[in-house]
């Protein structure tokens, strides 16, 4: 097993730091563009978005799991993990929308 320096260390923080803002991203994108594409204002319907979303809340609502939740602390760190992976999917499949509302992207957004 390689040995975490200082310098490995920071980086993975750094890439967590940086998911959990696309996380964040996700969210905060997800329902304004929702109600763009319902109200006909945002052309073309990001399908990827939805089918992402969708599959996150799917893996939320349902009893079955990767790791049981019985085993506490470990099964509830498989729902976090797949569920972050899921809206980082969301969030980098909003890129379009976001430009179209006029952010622009900044450097970091693509890790």
């Amino acid at each position: 097993m390689p040995k975490l320096t200082r310098h490995t260390l920071w980086g993975r923080l750094r890439q967590r730091a940086g998911a959990l803002s696309r996380l964040k991203r996700a969210l905060r994108w997800f329902l304004p563009m929702t109600a763009d594409v319902i109200k006909g204002r945002y052309r073309p319907v990001p399908w990827q978005a939805f089918g992402w979303m969708a599959a996150a809340i799917i893996y939320l609502l349902s009893p079955l799991d990767l790791i049981p939740d019985v085993l506490l602390l470990i099964g509830l760190l498989d729902d976090v993990v797949i569920v972050g992976w899921l809206l980082t999917r969301v969030d980098r499949s909003l890129d379009d929308y976001r430009r179209w509302k006029g952010e622009t992207p900044s450097a970091t957004d693509h890790w």
